[in-house]
């Protein structure tokens, strides 16, 4: 693919909001997975830090430079905040988990993107920007699920990380030729969004590799 003049490349107002809404839903997440596992509450930290923040921290050392939130307080503060309201409160907020299901899918769509830009912005052949960009967004639920002994979503049957890479891949497309605006960050996220709805709502999946044995009457 050929390489993208980083002047077209658009610059959100919204994005630093974005930064910390997906930060404060992926934290609570990875908070309600520990509290599942029964982890006590610096165990509940940790998993919500390596959700909230995981994907983006592998990107940015990939990249060769420092992760935001080692620049920045404001996302350590987000994941701390987080943590301490989804223990306090956490039965009212088991009670909206539908509704946080939306916001961590908004959240894989937003970090997606983001992250498939900062790489773009860093001269990164776009292949390589939209691989970036699915780290950015699903490595910390990778991490969250192997330190809580599960197999991670990604690599199971569900439609996920699929998702993300079809809403790469249209935001690229529409770089290239060029769209105009915020229309390419706005349009590969609602591809991001109604995929994964689509999957969860009509049980779209794919094959597992190992086909079902079949049973054997003697």
């Amino acid at each position: 693919m050929p390489q993208l003049p980083i002047s077209e490349l658009p610059v959100s107002a919204l994005i630093p909001a974005i930064d910390i809404i997906g930060t404060f839903v992926f934290a609570i997440s990875g908070t309600l997975t520990a509290a599942s596992k029964k982890l006590d509450p610096f165990g509940a930290s940790v998993i919500a830090f390596v959700t909230a923040l995981g994907g983006g921290t592998l990107r940015d050392v990939l990249l060769d430079v420092r992760p935001v939130w080692v620049q920045e307080e404001k996302l350590l503060i987000t994941v701390f905040v987080s943590v301490m309201v989804t223990l306090l409160f956490r039965q009212k907020v088991e009670k909206y988990r539908k509704t946080m299901f939306l916001f961590d899918t908004l959240g894989i769509a937003m970090f997606t993107i983001l992250g498939l830009e900062k790489a773009l912005r860093f001269g990164v052949p776009p292949l390589i920007a939209l691989v970036m960009g699915v780290v950015s967004a699903v490595f910390g639920g990778v991490v969250r699920d192997i330190l809580c002994n599960d197999i991670p979503l990604i690599f199971r049957r569900e439609i996920y990380a699929t998702a993300c890479l079809a809403g790469g891949v249209a935001y690229l497309l529409m770089r290239l030729a060029p769209v105009p605006g915020e229309v390419p960050m706005t349009v590969a996220v609602g591809i991001i969004i109604v995929i994964r709805l689509l999957a969860v709502r009509l049980k779209w999946a794919f094959p597992n590799l190992k086909p079902e044995e079949e049973n054997i009457s003697l």
